[in-house]
């Protein structure tokens, strides 16, 4: 099998533009317009306005200046934190933002009473991230089809595992899966019959 790492993240990416803010759809609603979101994005964007309110907090204990947003998109609640002096919330590949993504989800919980995908971004780190991930993924698949043997990347998070997965899944001739127990879960890349 080969091994291949995965570059650290550019933070300087922008997150993707096919997500709305669900602060604009309640603006149009209000206004009267004909936008209406339904319950269960309605439950949704409570989750987000529930973690954005949770986030704020933590960024006023550590005296730091960011601005929130909070949306729904693909079916879950997102909140993301852009602004400057904002890398230490994210870490070393991502542990940190990782960390305050599970503390925020059980804020969420917390007043909910229901578990949560919610999925907190600082920085554009994700949507940065996401892009070099598609890079390794199709890095890997080529090598799988040049040399038609496995290759196993490095441990990821989950959220860099389907990244990935979503790649190499759209891709013929190739199939993924993860192997493993967290924190050292890796994906293997290997040719379809």
């Amino acid at each position: 099998m080969t091994e291949i790492s995965t570059p650290r993240a550019d933070e300087s990416q922008d997150a993707e533009g096919t997500e709305t803010t669900a602060k604009s759809q309640t603006e149009a609603a209000e206004a009267g317009g004909t936008e209406q979101r339904s319950t269960g994005e309605s439950d949704l964007f409570r989750q987000s306005e529930i973690a954005a309110d949770y986030v704020e907090g933590l960024l006023d204990i550590l005296d730091y200046d960011g601005d929130i947003d909070e949306l729904v998109s693909g079916g879950r609640p997102v909140v993301e934190v852009v602004g400057g002096r904002l890398q230490s919330l994210v870490g070393q590949r991502g542990a940190t933002l990782e960390a305050l993504q599970e503390l925020t989800r059980l804020a969420v919980f917390r007043q909910t009473g229901t578990p949560s995908r919610l999925l907190l971004d600082v920085g554009g780190y994700r949507a940065g991230r996401r892009k070099e991930l598609a890079a390794v993924a199709k890095n890997a698949v080529e090598k799988v089809k040049e040399h038609g043997e496995s290759v196993r990347l490095e441990p990821m998070s989950a959220f860099e595992r389907k990244c990935v997965h979503d790649v190499v899944n759209a891709i013929d001739g190739v199939a993924s899966e993860s192997e493993g127990v967290e924190p050292s879960r890796r994906i293997i890349v290997r040719p379809v019959d």
